[in-house]
């Protein structure tokens, strides 16, 4: 008999270390899980991060293209422009040469004017 029970007892320490380890475990596993967790949320949160970083630089890389096709539209015009300057500049020189004829031409006129003016004034006061 006290052998049989010198047997249980070791059984029921080898039991009792074996369920102090089990709960060691549990508590490792429960800390583990609670690591993963944390890792899966950070993995989520980087997922997200590099699709909005990504989505933001194929925004740029729209917007650079399209302000790349306004710069040359940009250049295009202001190459047109500079080419009609000289006409512009040739149709100004013409307009000044004519409002210069004109101004000639009306100060000619006003004298022929006065000078008729002149002309009545002297014949009425005859």
């Amino acid at each position: 008999v006290a052998f049989q029970w010198s047997q249980e007892r070791a059984s029921h320490r080898v039991v009792e270390n074996l369920k102090l380890e089990l709960a060691g475990t549990k508590i490792t596993q429960s800390k583990e899980h609670e690591k993963s967790a944390a890792l899966e949320q950070d993995i989520s949160v980087l997922k997200e991060t590099i699709e909005s970083t990504r989505q933001a630089a194929d925004d740029a890389a729209k917007i650079i293209a399209s302000r790349g096709a306004e710069t040359t539209q940009l250049q295009a015009d202001l190459t047109a422009a500079r080419a009609q300057g000289p006409q512009w500049q040739a149709a100004l020189a013409a307009r000044d040469a004519k409002l210069k004829e004109l101004n000639a031409e009306l100060i000619f006129t006003r004298r022929r004017l006065d000078e008729a003016i002149a002309k009545l004034k002297q014949a009425g006061a005859r």
